[in-house]
C-alpha cells in the first residue's frame, strides 16, 4: 500500500492532514460554463493559489499539464453524464483506472447518486473501481450524493451521513458530500465515516463570507477539507479565493482573516 500512501500525500497535505481540491469536470456535464472556457489559464490561477489537487476528465489532462511553476495533484474523473441526457443522475464509467494511470493520475474519482434509478449500477461500478484502485495503489475519491424521488432534502443529515458511509464501505480513500448546514449535524457525518470527508461547494454563492463560513464550520466539525468548483473557478479572482480557502483549511485562519486576504488581493 506504499504506492497509495505516497500518492495520497500529493492530494492531502502531510502537515495539516487536510486538502483543497478544485474539481473542473463540469464541462462534461454542462458544457463550457463560465470559468472553464480557457482551461489552461484557469488551472494556472488555481494552482498558483495553492490548491492541492484538481479534478479533470481524461481529455483535458493536456490542459492541466504544466511545464513550469507549482505542481498540483491530478485526479482523473472516471464517471460521467450530461444535462442533455434522459437522466443526468445516471453516471456511467467513461475511463478506467489503468487508463488514468497512463495519463499520470495521482488519484481517480467517481460520482454516485444514491436514490437514483440506476443507483445499483453506480454502486457496482464503484466497487469494481475500488478493487482496481487497491490493485494499482491509486487513491479513490468518491463523490457521494443523495438524489432521487425518495430524497426530499439532499442536505438532510440522515441522507448525507448515509452517503458518506456508503463511500467508505465501497473502499473510497476520501469521501465528498454536501455540507449539512451546521457544525453539529456535519459532525455526525464525519463520526460515521472512517475515511476523510470533504465538502462540495454546490451552486455558486453570492456572499463570500457565507461561503468561507461553510468551509470553516465544516472543519470545526472534523472535515478534512474541500472539493469545491464553481465557487472557486467562477470567482472573479480564482487565485485569491484558493488562497483564502487554503488559509482556513491549512493554516486554521478565521473567516475574517481569510476575507481580509481575499479583499486585499482585489485592490
Amino acid at each position: 500500500m506504499i504506492g497509495k500512501k505516497i500518492r495520497l500525500e500529493r492530494i492531502i497535505d502531510r502537515n495539516s492532514g487536510r486538502t483543497v481540491i478544485v474539481p473542473m469536470d463540469h464541462g462534461m456535464t454542462m458544457g463550457p460554463v463560465p470559468g472553464l472556457t480557457n482551461m489552461a489559464s484557469t488551472i494556472d490561477k488555481i494552482v498558483n493559489g495553492g490548491a492541492n489537487a484538481i479534478v479533470l476528465h481524461k481529455g483535458l489532462v493536456t490542459a492541466g499539464h504544466r511545464g513550469s511553476g507549482k505542481d498540483v495533484g491530478l485526479i482523473i474523473h472516471l464517471f460521467a453524464s450530461t444535462t442533455l441526457g434522459p437522466d443526468p443522475n445516471a453516471k456511467v464509467t467513461v475511463t478506467e483506472v489503468e487508463e488514468a494511470i497512463q495519463l499520470g493520475a495521482d488519484a481517480v474519482s467517481v460520482h454516485v447518486n444514491l436514490g437514483a434509478p440506476t443507483e445499483g449500477e453506480m454502486l457496482r461500478e464503484t466497487g469494481r473501481i475500488a478493487r482496481d484502485c487497491a490493485r494499482w495503489g491509486i487513491p479513490l475519491l468518491a463523490m457521494m450524493y443523495c438524489r432521487g424521488e425518495k430524497i426530499r432534502n439532499q442536505y438532510d443529515v440522515r441522507y448525507v451521513k448515509h452517503a458518506a458511509r456508503v463511500g467508505a464501505e465501497l473502499g473510497a480513500d476520501i469521501v465528498k458530500v454536501v455540507y449539512t448546514g451546521s457544525v453539529r449535524t456535519f459532525r455526525e457525518v464525519v463520526r460515521g465515516c472512517p475515511v476523510p470527508v470533504v465538502i462540495a461547494g454546490g451552486e455558486k454563492m453570492e456572499s463570500e463570507r457565507e461561503f468561507l463560513t461553510v468551509v470553516h464550520d465544516s472543519l470545526l466539525a472534523g472535515g478534512a477539507g474541500v472539493s469545491i468548483g464553481r465557487n472557486v473557478f467562477q470567482h472573479r479572482y480564482p487565485m485569491r479565493m484558493v488562497e483564502a480557502i487554503g488559509a482556513i483549511v491549512h493554516r486554521r485562519q478565521s473567516v475574517s482573516a481569510a476575507l481580509a486576504m481575499l479583499r486585499k488581493g482585489k485592490k
